[in-house]
């Protein structure tokens, strides 16, 4: 049975996994990520842990999460977020030159979704969105099985949609995007602690951090609301390190869901935690790198 490689970049960690078709990871491996991690250093560092996970050269592709959008053809990592020199590296075109098989790119919060609908959470559906709640808000569209990128391969960005048009700003030039509200940096300007913290005080009954998850659940669910409007989904799967404390906000945001939204617009609309935790990413990756062998399959041959 033949398999792929799945490889999520971060910013201190470079993790690697062998997959068969059917998802099965026969094989993983974490190297550290270069530092400064500029692209030709993360290359070669890359390239060095696909030879040692895959030495007989037997995996039939490649696919990797990167920290920033790619183009919509899963070639060229626009920008890496907190890896130095990356813009408009085309690092499909050299891990295939150095590697001597084909390469595909996507953005990692893509990658993440693309895994849990693969392996994950939303393994039963067809059409969802996921949401990464941590130091930002990541987001991924699957639609019909497949992940959703866009004209420019850089749609999916859920957490930058406006929630509140006089809001904080955000990083994006956007003001008040579901970001500013429900990341984890969010969570410490409005509330001086970490969600976590405020997680177990939830758990021991303290009123103000109950309180705080019900009005994070309704934010929450107003900036979904709006998502499932355009897209439609079957579920909606929540990522990310806040999504520890789901079982404190989800009710707050079902009901703000079911406050806004038609129900035609939301039958049988499942609202799930993510499953695959940090495997995601690799999961993704793979999942990627199947669908870019099948496609070179179904080429003519010239």
């Amino acid at each position: 049975m033949g398999e792929v490689i799945g490889i999520d970049l971060g910013g201190t960690a470079i993790k690697l996994g062998r997959f068969t078709e059917d998802g099965s990871c026969s094989q993983s491996l974490s190297v550290a990520t270069p530092q400064p991690a500029t692209p030709a250093a993360v290359l070669g560092v890359m390239a060095d842990a696909i030879r040692q996970l895959d030495p007989d050269r037997q995996c039939l592709a490649i696919g990797v999460g990167t920290p920033g959008p790619a183009d919509a053809a899963g070639r060229v990592a626009k920008v890496a977020i907190n890896l130095a020199g990356w813009r408009d590296v085309p690092l499909a075109d050299w891990l295939e030159e150095k590697t001597k098989r084909p390469a595909v790119l996507a953005n990692d919060a893509n990658c993440a979704g693309l895994g849990e609908a693969w392996l994950g959470a939303g393994r039963n559906f067809r059409n969802l969105i996921m949401l990464t709640l941590g130091t930002g808000v990541g987001g991924a569209i699957i639609i019909d099985g497949k992940l959703f990128v866009g004209y420019t391969g850089a749609a999916g960005e859920l957490g930058l949609i406006t929630l509140d048009l006089y809001g904080p700003e955000c990083n994006s030039g956007n003001r008040g995007s579901l970001e500013q509200f429900v990341s984890v940096q969010g969570i410490r300007r409005r509330m001086g602690c970490e969600p976590a913290e405020l997680g177990h005080m939830a758990q021991v009954g303290n009123r103000q951090a109950l309180e705080f998850w019900e009005a994070y659940g309704h934010q929450l669910g107003a900036g979904l609301a709006s998502l499932i409007y355009v897209l439609g989904p079957e579920a909606i799967i929540i990522g990310g390190g806040v999504a520890a404390s789901a079982e404190f906000f989800f009710p707050a945001t079902l009901a703000e869901i079911e406050r806004r939204v038609l129900p035609v617009c939301r039958p049988d609309l499942q609202l799930l935690r993510a499953e695959l935790g940090n495997s995601a990413g690799i999961a993704g990756a793979a999942k990627l790198a199947w669908q870019l062998v099948r496609v070179d399959q179904q080429q003519p041959n010239c």
